[in-house]
């Protein structure tokens, strides 16, 4: 998958993600170790979370959890936990949960976006998978790497991934 799909409109100068490797004016990379904002400004996509299959899910979330995620998501299945800020995180998948593996997500801001990339990912001759909703007010499809890595392209609304913790 090329840069120009998952950043700005600029490839040149980008990295996967689609962040300018080049702050602006200076024509250097950035820090090493530095860190962007949960909502990187000017970007239609980032990398926003990873799903990892666990077998404890107790465990895994008590051990999350002291890492300092907040869990917004609980289900029998699977779980989310994400930083306090509600910037990236972690999906938790059970044994049980068939609907997908370990995967990485890049995560837009509109549905529209993600839309537009399984289109042109399409275009390209790519096999992505079904684009569909899902219950934590999410929207997303998957598809391979040519190494077989999973990763998914995920819609995150504004105001976050949904909860449904009270």
């Amino acid at each position: 998958m090329g840069a120009e799909g998952l950043g700005d409109s600029s490839s040149a100068g980008s990295n996967a993600g689609g962040a300018s490797l080049k702050p602006e004016g200076q024509g250097a990379q950035p820090p090493a170790g530095s860190v962007p904002a949960a909502r990187p400004p000017g970007r239609a996509a980032w990398l926003g979370h990873v799903a990892l299959r666990v077998q404890d899910m107790e465990r895994a979330k008590r051990f999350y959890g002291a890492m300092g995620l907040e869990l917004t998501w609980d289900a029998s299945d699977w779980a989310y936990l994400q930083r306090p800020d509600g910037g990236d995180g972690i999906a938790l998948l059970s044994p049980d949960y068939k609907a997908a593996g370990p995967h990485f997500a890049f995560h837009f801001a509109s549905r529209e976006q993600v839309a537009a990339e399984h289109s042109r990912l399409q275009a390209e001759g790519l096999p992505v998978g079904e684009l569909h909703d899902h219950r934590d007010g999410t929207a997303s499809f998957y598809l391979q790497d040519p190494e077989g890595n999973w990763l998914e392209l995920l819609y995150e609304p504004e105001a976050g991934i949904g909860s449904n913790r009270s």
